[in-house]
Parts: C-alpha cells; sequence; structure tokens
C-alpha cells in the first residue's frame, strides 16, 4: 500500500476532535506498539514508547493496564512532563515507566520519541561489564554512540532524571546497566531503526557468546568507519523513512484496527 494511501486510510478513522497533524502522530505510534508487539518486544503491560505532541509540550503514551497488542490511536493517553493526564481516559498512567521517558523528553527538544525495552538480550547485555561489543555488522552502528546509565533501582525517584539525562548527552542510544535499552530519534521511525539494530546487535553478541567460540573482531579504525557509513546513509539519509513506512505497511496488514 502506498504511503499516500495509507495516510488517507488514517484521516478516514479520524475522530472530529483530533487535528490531523496529531492523529497521524497517534496511528503511527499505536502500529509502533503493535509491531513491538509482534517483535516480542513488549514487557506484559509495562514499558513504553512516547511521542510528543507536535508543537506542545505534552506526550502520547500506552495506557497502563492495556497490552501492546491493545493499544489504538484512539485509546493512547495524553500526558505533560509530570505525567499528568491532559485528557480524561479511564486508563492510568505507569509512574515509573514515565520518568524515564520524561528525562530524555525534558532535557533533548529533539527527542519527539522514545522507546524503552527490557528484551532479553538487551538486559544481558546491559548485564555486561563491557556492554555492547564491535563484533557484528549491526553493532558497529553503535561504535563510540552508547550511553550508560547505573541501575539505581525502581525508577520512582525524580533525582535520577538529571543523572539519567547527563549520561544521554546528545548521544541517541543508551544502556540501562542490568535494566534494559533506551533509545530516542527525532522520529518513531527514526526511533524504530535504532531500537531495531541496537536489539538485533544485543542478540547476535548474545549468541555469539554462547557458542563459546573465539570472537574475531575487526580493528577499531573499520569499525569506526561502519559507523560514520551508517551515520551518513541512514541516519542522515533517506533510509530510515523508506523502513519506517515499510513497518507502517506491516503494521496495517497485521491488523488495520490500530489506526481506530
Amino acid at each position: 500500500m502506498p504511503v499516500e494511501t495509507l495516510r488517507d486510510a488514517f484521516a478516514q478513522k479520524r475522530p472530529a476532535a483530533c487535528d490531523s497533524e496529531e492523529w497521524q502522530l497517534r496511528c503511527e505510534l499505536a502500529a509502533a506498539y503493535r509491531l513491538f508487539a509482534h517483535m516480542g518486544w513488549h514487557e506484559l503491560i509495562y514499558n513504553h514508547v512516547t511521542a510528543r505532541v507536535p508543537g506542545t509540550d505534552h506526550f502520547l503514551i500506552n495506557p497502563f493496564g492495556l497490552m501492546y497488542r491493545e493499544v489504538k490511536a484512539s485509546n493512547l493517553l495524553k500526558i505533560d512532563l509530570n505525567g499528568r493526564k491532559v485528557e480524561p481516559s479511564p486508563w492510568p498512567v505507569n509512574p515509573a515507566g514515565f520518568i524515564v521517558h520524561s528525562a530524555v523528553h525534558a532535557a533533548r527538544a529533539d527527542a519527539h520519541c522514545v522507546m524503552h525495552t527490557h528484551t532479553t538480550a538487551g538486559q544481558v547485555v546491559s548485564c555486561q561489564r563491557d556492554g555492547l561489543l564491535p563484533l557484528s555488522f549491526n553493532s558497529m552502528f553503535y561504535v563510540q554512540r552508547v550511553a550508560y546509565h547505573d541501575f539505581e533501582g525502581i525508577t520512582l525517584d525524580q533525582d535520577e532524571c538529571q543523572r539519567l539525562a547527563e549520561h544521554l548527552g546528545q548521544r541517541n542510544v543508551m544502556i540501562l546497566r542490568n535494566h534494559g535499552l533506551l533509545v530516542c530519534g527525532p522520529s518513531i521511525g527514526d526511533a524504530f531503526a535504532e531500537h531495531y539494530m541496537l536489539q538485533r546487535a544485543c542478540e547476535v553478541q548474545v549468541a555469539a557468546q554462547a557458542s563459546g567460540a573465539p570472537m574475531l573482531r575487526p580493528s577499531d579504525a573499520i569499525a569506526a568507519r561502519a559507523g560514520e557509513q551508517y551515520e551518513d546513509t541512514a541516519r542522515q539519509g533517506d533510509q530510515n523513512t523508506l523502513l519506517w513506512q515499510a513497518m507502517l505497511r506491516w503494521a496495517w496488514d497485521l491488523g488495520p484496527d490500530f489506526a481506530s
């Protein structure tokens, strides 16, 4: 389905009270949740993908209590930086979850989408002293581009927000030690691409280590070159846009009710 046709299909479901730009964002965010569910990146009712409503300091987040496969454009919550609902909804907000996201959104005006997961491979790498290693093709994309934040317990303390934001800095990828993965980006599509590639890098690292075979690592210069190549072609080019358009079509094929 061409992207224009898909956009028209989203628009046909738009409630009169919701402007077209926000509705498009809601549909794309709901699609991200469905894709996360399909790929097994969910943690039942926990974890979040958040997106900034254009031109505001309000954010869309999944209703606490719903599985990712149940998220729709219409039931996403709209909240402020303090995690308070700005529109009525019967569903609550998970305060522990949004603290992580609010730290990034508040510190980074360019971070319009934030994704946090507890995938098995991501958690395994987060538990390893040396973190993500430049072993695989995908891992090269993150040479000198990964931030780290030490585990401080369940994220309930607002004081942790400042430390988390400081550790992230201007990077878009962070491994929360003993916890999981966090990525951000200027759009849902950009953040999705970062999470996909980071998750793949973690999966391959864990599998390679489990094989028991000696690890082969490229030189630092080659690893750095591969990272720069990915920066120029995907992050600064149009590959992430093409990938996200394909993912939206996949989400639609999985079940178009997310856009309702």
